[in-house]
């Protein structure tokens, strides 16, 4: 049996990763859209980048698909959909999934929530700890 890292790995191989200040570049100059997978209760906890599109990683599949009856319109763009989740694990096979769908313009943030956190991005506080 391979392993989840295996997994990660696998994909880590064959998607775009880009760092945090390359992904916060390309979304300020308009060219990409940072698309948050993790869980709601993760969002309540952590915070939140500005901007961000959440979209759960269980419904990503079905959200990003057009054809889908759950189809997200907001994620039918020209921009680069930038993926990240707490650590960039879910968001490297979540990459290689959606590459796997057809959509080349994609790619995963590196380290993820965590490391956006870690570099001192901007974060919107949850609510109950604003």
């Amino acid at each position: 049996m391979r392993s989840a890292m295996d997994l990660v790995n696998a994909a880590t191989a064959e998607i775009e990763t880009l760092s945090v200040d390359a992904a916060k570049a390309a979304v300020d100059a308009g060219d990409a859209l940072f698309v948050d997978l993790r869980d709601i209760r993760e969002l309540n906890r952590e915070g939140r980048i500005a901007g961000a599109v959440h979209v759960p990683r269980g419904l990503l599949e079905f959200w990003i698909d057009p054809t889908s009856p759950y189809h997200k319109p907001e994620l039918a763009t020209n921009k680069k959909l930038i993926f990240f989740c707490a650590a960039g694990w879910r968001s490297a096979l979540a990459t290689k999934t959606v590459k796997d769908m057809g959509h080349t313009n994609v790619a995963h943030m590196e380290g993820g929530f965590g490391a956006w956190r870690d570099a001192e991005g901007e974060i919107i506080a949850p609510k109950d700890k604003a």
